[in-house]
């Protein structure tokens, strides 16, 4: 099974998503969460940090004590934290990877195609 560290990045009423670029081979042409996967010698949490500095250009400030929500869906487990503080100005770092990122708010996130389903229900919960 392969593991994936991820992270939902909120700003006030707002998420940021990433748009994959069509041309991908996983999850092509949808909206998506920053991250990515798990390598064989690094933790979720390490993957998590080395992920968002190469995708985003930030420093993730994750309190020791924070656990991500794990999922499993089509082989996948996906490690996901909520992530309200960084380092650094949030840009698309990963062009080779992302055409676009973007802040969206609950009901424009309703009109994007996103990679998962789960998604929508996960974005703005807790």
């Amino acid at each position: 099974m392969d593991r994936v560290a991820t992270a939902i990045l909120r700003s006030g009423d707002k998420v940021l998503l990433c748009h994959r670029r069509a041309d991908r081979t996983w999850y092509p042409d949808v909206w998506d969460l920053p991250g990515g996967h798990v390598g064989p010698e690094e933790s979720p949490r390490e993957a998590l940090s080395r992920e968002l500095r190469e995708e985003l250009g930030i420093d993730v400030r994750l309190p020791d004590a924070a656990s991500p929500k794990i999922l499993e869906e089509d082989d996948v487990e996906f490690h996901l934290w909520v992530v309200s503080e960084w380092d650094g100005e949030v840009r698309n770092a990963a062009e080779e990877e992302h055409d676009a990122i973007g802040w969206f708010t609950r009901p424009e996130v309703g009109e994007l195609p996103l990679a998962s389903a789960l998604y929508l229900d996960l974005l703005f919960g807790e």
